[in-house]
């Protein structure tokens, strides 16, 4: 058997490189060459404590901050200084902390908002009512009727909506902020679902039995700077104390 025959497969390249990336707010420097990685089909869980700059991060990423400097690339492609809306239209989900699905609208209407990152064409994708049945049964319904719980699944079908079958990363803010336990473990398990399928995963989550359940690895901020990461398993409970605990 000849040496080409052995060789294994390359290893796919990352969804998502960050590096050595800058930001400020005024004269506040909020990251300090913040660097992360998102593998192919990986699931990481960023965390730290309130205002280490986890969800400026997230910002930034997305293009509702600017990068001072640093890099961004996702599947290869610079994202620093592109225009927000590129994000989706590449298939970046995004559900943000809070949600922020649009209260006035029908279920069905906040869905089809995320078609709007395909030009509004074709429909809203089967794959979000087999993940969320409870959505088929309240089209009509008004979004600031659901409830807390309600209203995250509609956000994240919303952010599954932006691709026909499947975006290629999806990243959520506090995914279990505000919910009751019963759909705060439903969700988990929907993300472990997605990305088992392939779909690679950033979420910031401050729950620790959630982000061991459903993180395949984690990073851990303090101060703007990426402190500590690694496999979720490697998630030791000094750096719990040193850096999560308050």
């Amino acid at each position: 058997m000849t040496a080409a025959a052995t060789a294994e497969p390359a290893p796919a390249p990352p969804v998502l490189e960050i590096a050595a990336i800058n930001q400020f707010y005024g004269s506040s420097h909020t990251l300090w060459d913040a660097s992360l990685t998102i593998p192919a089909s990986g699931c990481v869980c960023l965390m730290g404590r309130n205002g280490v700059g986890k969800t400026t991060l997230l910002k930034v990423i997305m293009g509702l901050l600017p990068a001072t400097s640093g890099s961004i690339k996702f599947l290869g492609r610079e994202l620093v200084g592109a225009p927000a809306e590129l994000r989706a239209r590449l298939g970046i989900g995004f559900v943000p902390q809070g949600r922020e699905i649009f209260s006035d609208l029908s279920v069905e209407e906040n869905l089809l908002v995320g078609l709007a990152a395909r030009g509004g064409r074709g429909t809203i994708p089967d794959q979000v009512f087999t993940l969320f049945p409870v959505l088929k049964k309240m089209l009509r319904r008004r979004g600031g009727d659901l409830s807390g719980g309600q209203q995250q699944q509609l956000a994240i079908g919303r952010a599954l909506s932006i691709d026909a079958k499947m975006p290629k990363l999806l990243i959520l803010d506090e995914p279990t902020e505000g919910i009751q336990p019963n759909i705060v473990h439903e969700i988990g398990d929907i993300i472990t679902r997605l990305n088992d399928a392939g779909l690679a995963v950033l979420l910031v989550e401050q729950k620790l039995p959630f982000a061991r359940r459903v993180a395949r690895s984690f990073c851990m901020m303090d101060r703007g700077r990426a402190v500590a990461e690694g496999p979720i398993a490697g998630l030791t409970d000094e750096i719990v104390r040193q850096h999560l605990i308050v």
